[in-house]
């Protein structure tokens, strides 16, 4: 009897130490992994631009992780934000103010001033508390995690209702936490471990404060006890990488070991939980029965975890504590490689300077408009007025696209709707020939219809093309593009990779809340999507 309990003891004590040990072997890992990771994320986003996907989290990861990257990978990225904020002269979005906090964030890791990008200040937004807030909890969230990665000082904002500070922001996220200890993005619902762990991300350098420190003992019990017996997390229902991810970040900054019993379950602790969503060429899928395979933006949030967990193991400073960053004052290098267009583009030449309209003077695409219309390319609706704001026939669509890029027009009589007595009939007969329409179906062409948001896209990225852009995007890419936006299954089959490829060009503001791609387009969208794939281009 006294050997069959030593026995039962001796297996006992084994079984905890085996449970014990499988989070730190997972752990053991972490910099291999992330390596891997790195590599795939290096191949999977060649040239980062502006953009929540395949831009500044790709870029954040990368520098914090301090794999050796190509060279003037980061100057080129930064050339690509100059670019960027020029021609939206400063305005990031109009209404959601983590697209500042994101580039911030991104400028910051590579050492970059984002007080000064182009000439813009980009933090001092920021400064405005009221706007800052106005997309609900992600905006004070994310405001904290940028200013306080450089430290940054909140810029007086003249503009402002309510001017920011770092407290109002703290007191904000405090005043939504829910009675379960957690946060939701609406304030509705069951608290999200997402969510929660993005709160305890910006709340990690207030904890001296009390009700700082109070709010966050409740958050984390709220974690742990919302941790499966895998190990991992799920958001709306779902167990999924990024949930995991986000929980691996928050802890990281708040100093507090990955493999804490309150974050062990059954054995299984968080980052052998990453790690099963992980694919052998180094991305991430969302879900562990995902059909789907490789998911950019689950591989992006994997990877700066990875980088989060690889810094704590060694000691460094956390993910969003930067202060280890080298300045960065180099001028960026902005000869970027662009295909050669095809010999058939021609872009007019300006012919008629200073071409303005009364209706734009402080109309956000402005420069756009007149920049086509000191070319000829797009024209006012008579007395000096542009009417910005007017929709756009696809026959008058066509037209502009044509003497966008200097193509003859010519009459195909292609389109039975599209009588040869028209005006428009050689501009759409051009823009068959050249492959930019294909007409509605039944051989006809609906010239007098009213232009669409996809339509647009499809056209301009056919466009794009004869341009000597690159507009391939393949299902998983065109997936994971169109994912941010909550109505992109609206968006028709044969549209999908066109605007897919028009955001991850900087074509469409990929900042934009939905895509409403049924949406009659606007003729000041127009003329900033028509500028944007020139100035893309490289061919002004």
């Amino acid at each position: 009897m006294k050997q069959i309990r030593k026995l039962a003891a001796l297996i006992l004590v084994l079984s905890v130490l085996f449970s014990l040990a499988v989070p730190t072997l997972a752990a053991s890992s972490v910099q291999t992994e992330m390596q891997g990771s790195a590599a795939y994320m290096v191949s999977a986003v060649k040239a980062p631009e502006v953009s929540s996907i395949g831009g500044e989290w790709a870029v954040l990861g990368l520098a914090r992780s301090g794999y050796s990257v190509p060279k003037d990978y980061f100057d080129n990225y930064y050339a690509n934000v100059e670019k960027y904020v020029k021609s939206c002269k400063g305005v990031l979005h109009e209404r959601k103010y983590t697209e500042y906090s994101r580039v911030i964030l991104a400028l910051t890791a590579i050492g970059r001033d984002p007080s000064n990008v182009a000439g813009y200040n980009l933090l001092m937004p920021l400064g405005d508390f009221d706007k800052t807030i106005w997309q609900g909890l992600n905006g004070p969230i994310w405001a904290l995690i940028a200013l306080d990665s450089g430290n940054y000082t909140i810029p007086k904002n003249t503009t402002a209702k309510t001017q920011s500070t770092r407290q109002l922001f703290v007191d904000e996220i405090l005043n939504r936490q829910q009675k379960d200890g957690g946060w939701t993005l609406d304030d509705t619902g069951d608290s999200d471990p997402d969510m929660t762990a993005m709160v305890l991300q910006a709340l990690a350098k207030y904890q001296d404060q009390s009700a700082v420190k109070a709010a966050t003992d409740k958050a984390l019990t709220f974690l742990s006890k919302a941790q499966d017996r895998n190990g991992g997390f799920a958001s709306w229902g779902t167990v999924n990488a990024e949930s995991t991810a986000q929980v691996i970040v928050a802890l990281c900054e708040l100093g507090i070991d990955l493999n804490d019993s309150r974050f062990v379950k059954n054995g299984h602790g968080l980052i052998e939980n990453l790690l099963t969503f992980r694919q052998s060429n180094g991305s991430f899928t969302h879900t562990l029965d995902s059909a789907e395979g490789n998911n950019q933006m689950a591989t992006e949030q994997c990877f700066y975890a990875l980088v989060a967990a690889d810094r704590s193991e060694n000691g460094k400073s956390s993910l969003y504590r930067m202060n280890d960053v080298v300045k960065n004052t180099a001028k960026p290098n902005t000869n970027i490689n662009k295909s050669k267009a095809d010999d058939s583009v021609n872009v007019p030449g300006v012919t008629a300077p200073g071409t303005t309209f009364s209706d734009i003077k402080n109309h956000a695409n402005k420069a756009a408009i007149e920049a086509l219309a000191s070319r000829g390319i797009i024209n006012g609706m008579g007395q000096g007025t542009f009417m910005p704001n007017k929709t756009m026939t696809r026959a008058e669509f066509a037209a502009i696209v044509i003497r966008a890029l200097g193509l003859t027009a010519k009459d195909t009589k292609v389109f039975s709707d599209v009588p040869s007595s028209k005006w428009y009939a050689g501009y759409i007969g051009t823009a068959n020939s050249s492959g930019i329409v294909n007409g509605v179906g039944s051989g006809k062409f609906n010239p007098d219809g009213t232009i669409t948001r996809q339509e647009a896209a499809a056209m301009v990225a056919r466009a794009a093309k004869l341009c000597g852009l690159d507009t391939t995007m393949d299902a998983a890419a065109t997936r994971n593009m169109l994912a941010q936006f909550g109505d992109y299954r609206s968006a028709a089959s044969w549209a999908t990779e066109s605007l897919a490829f028009c955001y991850s060009a900087g074509i469409l503001d990929q900042s934009d809340l939905n895509i409403q791609p049924t949406k009659a387009i606007l003729r000041c969208e127009i003329a900033q999507m028509l500028y944007n794939i020139l100035v893309v281009a490289e061919l002004i």
